[in-house]
């Protein structure tokens, strides 16, 4: 089935992301989000999971810097519950504990269980690497907060499981490939549709480019506007909607926001994760 490329250590939750979407892959790991684009640009890894935002944290900001310009396409996404579990070495008891190391987003997202348990705390720049280095320097004092993933394969033990403070924490992954025309979801699958684009320098350029998808019905998920080169501008979007380009609908609201636009890239058209129609 060949490799799949994430961004972080082996046990990261893109590590576990990996797993549950593709069993039968090898993840690869890679220390930025700019390694792993490459691979995946490369031909190294075949596929890429890549985290573009967190229901509590907001979005990733290296990825949407990333996403445009990759040449990269989006096939799927994934959304991952994200659990945390506070781990030792084996042998080692709770109360022996007095610091415990993680990624600062995880520390923050576990401050109450850390709280309670009175630990100091110490910042690693990514949640596996935190349990990587208490196993490979054991401390009886010291405790790593990572996923379940990381105690399995460092040899940890996990004392407190699920210790994050908000249960509904989620993280959405986009399912890269470097393929410039991947195969077309299934026509019955709900299908999201992924697109960046640049406004022209006229007055109310965003008002009307987006007037298209609200007299066509089409319902608009996401827009986020960024900097280009470091110029303080707001004219450059990325957007994802339900649909596909080929429905009537969306024809005709791209149509009219590629006459007020002087760019336009769809990124990716894939199969909606069925989490978005829980509850």
């Amino acid at each position: 089935m060949g490799r799949i490329a994430f961004q972080g250590e082996l046990g990261a939750n893109s590590h576990e992301a990996c797993v549950a979407a593709f069993p039968d892959m090898t993840p690869v790991p890679h220390a930025t989000f700019e390694e792993a684009f490459e691979a995946i640009k490369s031909g190294d890894c075949r596929l890429g999971m890549i985290p573009v935002e967190n229901s509590i944290a907001g979005r990733v900001a290296d990825v949407h810097h990333l996403l445009p310009d990759s040449g990269l396409r989006i096939i799927g996404e994934r959304f991952k519950p994200i659990h945390f579990q506070l781990m030792a070495n084996p042998g080692v008891a709770l109360e022996d504990l007095t610091t415990v190391a993680s990624m600062p987003i995880a520390l923050a997202q576990c401050r109450k269980t850390v709280r309670r348990l009175k630990l100091r705390t110490e910042p690693v720049g990514d949640t596996a690497l935190a349990a990587k280095l208490l196993s490979l320097s054991p401390d009886p004092t010291r405790a790593a907060i990572s996923p379940a993933l990381a105690a399995e394969l460092y040899g940890l033990n996990i004392l407190v499981r699920d210790i994050e403070d908000e249960h509904t924490n989620t993280t959405r992954f986009l399912i890269m490939t470097a393929d410039a025309e991947p195969p077309a979801p299934d026509f019955s699958d709900r299908c999201m549709t992924s697109f960046v684009f640049r406004v022209r320098n006229m007055p109310a350029a965003l008002y009307k480019a987006m007037g298209g998808f609200a007299t066509n019905g089409v319902n608009l998920t996401k827009l986020e506007s960024y900097m280009e080169n470091g110029a303080f501008t707001a004219t450059f979007f990325y957007a994802e909607i339900d649909g596909r380009p080929e429905d009537p609908g969306v024809a005709l609201a791209f149509e009219e926001l590629q006459f007020f636009s002087e760019r336009f890239e769809i990124l990716g058209v894939y199969p909606a994760d069925p989490f978005r129609d829980r509850g």
